[in-house]
């Protein structure tokens, strides 16, 4: 065992990764037999037709009538959403293809479609503009603003601060810069991008521009107005259209995507994501309908996976490195160790190329490369507390989500487990190369500052793609928002550094004085852009608290490193009014709340959830399963009799994966495993901020000025990771035991793995590890 593991604290540490190890590893072989289908095979003879659902096609979230199969009698194969209440979507070509969604009819001029009473007819279409009427007025809009008889509507009463500035940014920009906003109808009222329809409720029906093509949306849903639409002259109820099975590669159904294939009378279905999972090889099927059944296997590898390729690359990559790098035939240690860290970079980027392609192997293959990962990570080549404690609290991560993904009834849920420990491998194998390379010339502040410019570009940009071509939820399965929260981290930690350092003449250049206070105006740029992407975007104020919070503590650490006394009183005071006012507003009246404009839904969800079913799901369920808990968890022994068991009530919770990830905890584990958590996450905390500290003195000592700025830049990097990551905490713990009126955001290590994982968590322990490194250097 390395030298790390012979101090005090990392026996410890070891021995509780052992511990997680084997909890895991329990959880895997206390799963209970599972089946599902790999195949769905559906014979059809000309002129039949066959409706299908949840229980024949395996998929969770169906319906149980979802899709209407058909063949005319030519043979041709046609299929259609049977009640409505539900759509579908169906893809051609290889990959994801070019998706078309069922109840959609792409609108051209002459085209006419009827809502309720109402009939519009379609002037005029083109990529850039839509005009529409109904006899009584007409509609231009563009795929950004909606304008009535002429005029831009203005916005709607409810609408959030959000709506309301993207709606002012289309107002002022051009059509090609503005924010994409669908035009909806129903409603008594016509403002923004709606129509009002008194016969229809609100959304009844969309138009929006898919691929430059304006694109008429019927809704889905019970209780539903039927639109009307001409398709080839004949007037139909666009949700029951049919679409021609012929080149059709796959098909959504529910969230069960299904690759398709016809053969003749044949129509073979395979499905590849969120299949359910059955006890026993034996199901009801109609006449016509067939499954070939599979077996879950924890040691399961796809044939052709990628992931087992480039591993093997990384192998050889790992040999090649060794016989090259004659240099380290001295340090055989540090060769070795390099050369894993490798391979796990590449085994983790691999194995995540693979969960995106639905491809993954079994448990077993992914949990033996994230335990290596791990040990990999807990043992670095010089101790680090900060390592450590993120090393564990990712553990304790990856059980839960392994918990979860054993505990489901279908499919979907272990993928979540297989991104997570995709995303610590890589992850891992990065910030151990991180530790161990070392560049021979150090750079100069301004290749430093240039570097932090285009780091603040790239964010910047990233945001501003989710704006335009994104959502709450990100772009292209990534979440700019996190590395964004990393590059406004870093810029702020180089302000703060420089202005503590003004005082020393040689680190300011009259040269570049306008170019130093442009680079030193990109945190504030990056601020302002986070926060109306958060505005924009998010449908709950989560974000704007979180950055309120981590500004609060950055100040904090200025006000104690600049001695500004009267600062940190002021910011102490400021801390405990904002804990009276939550006391405040949780004795408040809910219907004085009830008028507020902002956010006043979610604070009425948080006083009274059972007077709001639907939003205030997740509340209620949470706190179900909270209490279910208990001090020992529901099984009375911390979990330990409930691991690899199903958990259906727990699963229920809406967003039990990343948002209430908490509440699950607390009920599989207890409240007596949650102190042991916090004590954990305080720790990790604590760590982040001795190795600021630490940071702090040596630019204290240092005679050189770049010593010192590196010393304070790398002091406030970690406070402002630190303050990020306390905030998740705070929010997060908040939110599942109902302390804060907040939704929406995740627990640091303990939520599903994605892009706050790779994109802010896993630099931040590269950098508290290069840091500690570079201290005892200096």
């Amino acid at each position: 065992m390395m030298r790390f593991a012979r101090g005090g604290f990392g026996v410890l540490a070891a021995a509780a990764l052992a511990l997680l190890y084997a909890l895991q590893a329990l959880a895997v072989l206390r799963m209970p037999p599972a089946f599902f289908p790999s195949q769905v095979t559906v014979t059809l003879a000309p002129g039949r037709s066959i409706e299908l659902g949840r229980a024949e096609l395996a998929a969770p979230q169906a319906d149980p009538r979802h899709l209407r199969l058909r063949r005319d009698g030519a043979g041709r194969w046609f299929i259609a959403s049977a009640s409505g209440v539900q759509g579908l979507r169906v893809e051609h070509g290889t990959g994801e293809g070019v998706r078309t969604r069922s109840g959609s009819l792409a609108l051209q001029a002459g085209q006419r479609f009827r809502l309720g009473a109402a009939e519009y007819t379609v002037d005029s279409a083109s990529d850039t503009l839509l005009r529409f009427g109904d006899g009584s007025h007409t509609w231009e809009y563009d795929g950004a603003l909606l304008r009535r008889d002429g005029s831009v509507q203005g916005a709607c009463p409810q609408s959030s601060p959000g709506q309301r500035l993207a709606g002012f940014w289309n107002r002022i920009m051009p059509a090609p810069l503005g924010l994409q906003r669908p035009l909806s109808f129903g409603g008594n009222l016509s403002c923004a991008t709606i129509v009002g329809n008194p016969d229809a409720a609100a959304g009844s029906a969309a138009i929006a521009f898919a691929d430059g093509v304006p694109t008429l949306f019927a809704a889905s849903g019970v209780g539903r107005a039927p639109l009307l639409a001409e398709v080839d002259g004949v007037p139909a109820d666009l949700a029951l259209r049919e679409l021609p099975l012929a080149g059709v590669s796959a098909l959504s159904v529910g969230r069960t995507r299904l690759l398709a294939a016809v053969e003749d009378d044949t129509l073979r279905l395979q499905p590849v994501s969120r299949v359910a999972l059955f006890a026993d090889t034996r199901a009801e099927l109609p006449d016509g309908v067939s499954w070939q059944w599979q077996a879950r296997h924890p040691w399961h590898v796809p044939d052709g996976a990628p992931w087992a390729g480039a591993i093997a690359l990384a192998c050889g990559l790992l040999a090649g490195l060794l016989a090259w790098r004659t240099a380290w035939r001295k340090q055989p240690a540090l060769a070795l160790r390099c050369g894993a860290g490798v391979a796990l970079a590449l085994g983790g980027f691999a194995l995540l190329l693979a969960v995106r392609n639905g491809q993954a192997p079994g448990i077993a293959p992914t949990l033996l490369l994230a335990w290596a990962a791990l040990w990999y990570g807990l043992h670095p080549r010089r101790p680090n507390a900060v390592l450590a404690t993120g090393v564990l609290l990712l553990a304790g991560g990856l059980l839960l989500q392994l918990e979860l993904g054993t505990a489901a009834a279908d499919t979907s849920w272990m993928r979540h487990f297989q991104k997570t420990a995709a995303a610590t491998t890589l992850g891992l194998g990065l910030v151990g190369l991180a530790g161990l390379l070392k560049t021979r010339r150090r750079a100069s502040q301004a290749q430093v500052e240039w570097a932090l410019l285009a780091l603040a570009c790239c964010a910047v940009a990233a945001l501003l793609v989710q704006v335009g071509w994104g959502g709450e939820t990100g772009v292209f399965d990534l979440q700019p928002v996190e590395f964004a929260k990393l590059a406004l981290t870093v810029l702020t930690a180089h302000c703060i550094a420089l202005g503590l350092g003004a005082g020393d003449a040689r680190t300011t250049s009259r040269k570049d004085t306008l170019l130093r206070w442009l680079r030193l105006a990109s945190p504030a740029l990056l601020f302002i852009v986070l926060l109306a992407v958060a505005l924009v975007q998010v449908d709950d104020y989560s974000p704007l608290i979180l950055l309120l919070v981590w500004g609060a503590a950055m100040l904090l650490a200025w006000s104690l490193a600049a001695r500004q006394r009267l600062a940190t009183a002021a910011l102490c005071l400021l801390a405990v009014g904002v804990v009276g006012a939550i006391g405040l507003l949780r004795s408040a009246d809910p219907g004085q709340i009830a008028h507020w404009n902002f956010y006043g839904e979610r604070f009425l969800v948080w006083l009274d959830p059972a007077a709001h079913p639907h939003t205030g799901q997740q509340l209620l369920l949470g706190a179900r399963a909270i209490l279910e808990g208990g001090w020992m968890g529901a099984d009375g022994v911390f979990g330990l009799a409930a691991l690899g068991a199903s958990a259906p009530d727990a699963l229920a919770i809406p967003a039990v994966q990343d948002d209430f990830a908490p509440s699950f905890f607390l009920n599989r584990h207890g409240l007596g495993a949650a102190l042991a958590l916090w004590a954990l996450q305080a720790l990790f905390l604590c760590a982040l901020l001795q190795a600021a500290v630490r940071a702090w003195l040596g630019a204290a000592g240092a005679r050189d000025f770049r010593h010192a700025w590196q010393g304070r830049f790398r002091c406030f990097v970690l406070c402002g990771g630190a303050a990020f990551v306390f905030g998740h905490f705070l929010l997060s713990w908040g939110t599942n035991l109902s302390f804060f009126p907040i939704m929406g955001q995740p627990m640091s290590f303990l939520s599903a793995g994605g892009s706050h994982l790779l994109f802010f968590i896993f630099p931040l322990l590269g950098f508290g590890a290069t840091s500690a490194y570079s201290i005892k250097e200096n």
